[in-house]
């Protein structure tokens, strides 16, 4: 229900982005927005609080964002509101960041070594990604996993390349189980 509801309000956020020539604004502001909850716990507490009447929410969200975000996102906030979908706003904002992803070409790269990469060789597989794949840029991130002892993991959405000493290691020993002595 919840991946319906966030890819039903991130696909009407970004529709009017499009149509409003806008979606990198919209981003930013879906951003800031997204941090302004981030940082501020108490905010999504009181928007969900039972004993605050709606009207009372809905105003606290024009008071917060009016002025500071376009009216097209004020409005959109009012809206999650008045439908009694703010605890989906964060899903919402992902799903709408996926979509704005999706528009630009941009993949999101998880890569994985045992040790810190430098630069360059960040570099390097930056443009061995970029020309193995449909996308035009990536958003990479990058973590030190100790237990892969060398080589490298690379997850883009659902595909996995694994080519780690760990996961090498660990097909041998499967294959070694299989053998039979005679």
């Amino acid at each position: 229900m919840a991946k319906l509801v966030s890819k039903t309000y991130g696909d009407a956020l970004f529709d009017i982005a499009l149509e409003k020539n806008a979606v990198d604004e919209f981003a930013a502001e879906v951003t800031a927005v997204a941090q302004a909850f981030s940082e501020n716990p108490d905010l999504m507490k009181l928007l969900e609080h039972p004993k605050i009447v709606k009207e009372e929410k809905i105003k606290f969200i024009e008071d917060v964002f009016k002025g500071r975000i376009s009216d097209e996102m004020t409005g959109f906030l009012v809206l999650v509101v008045d439908k009694g979908r703010q605890r989906e706003l964060t899903d919402i904002f992902e799903y709408f960041t996926d979509r704005v992803r999706e528009h630009k070409n941009i993949g999101v790269a998880y890569i994985s070594t045992p040790v810190e990469m430098s630069d360059v060789q960040k570099e390097q597989v930056l443009k061995k990604l970029l020309t193995t794949t449909k996308y035009t840029d990536f958003e990479m991130h990058y973590k030190v996993d100790e237990s892969l002892i060398g080589g490298m993991v690379i997850r883009i959405g659902d595909r996995v390349v694994d080519s780690s000493i760990k996961t090498k290691l660990e097909d041998i020993a499967r294959s070694l189980k299989n053998v039979q002595l005679a």
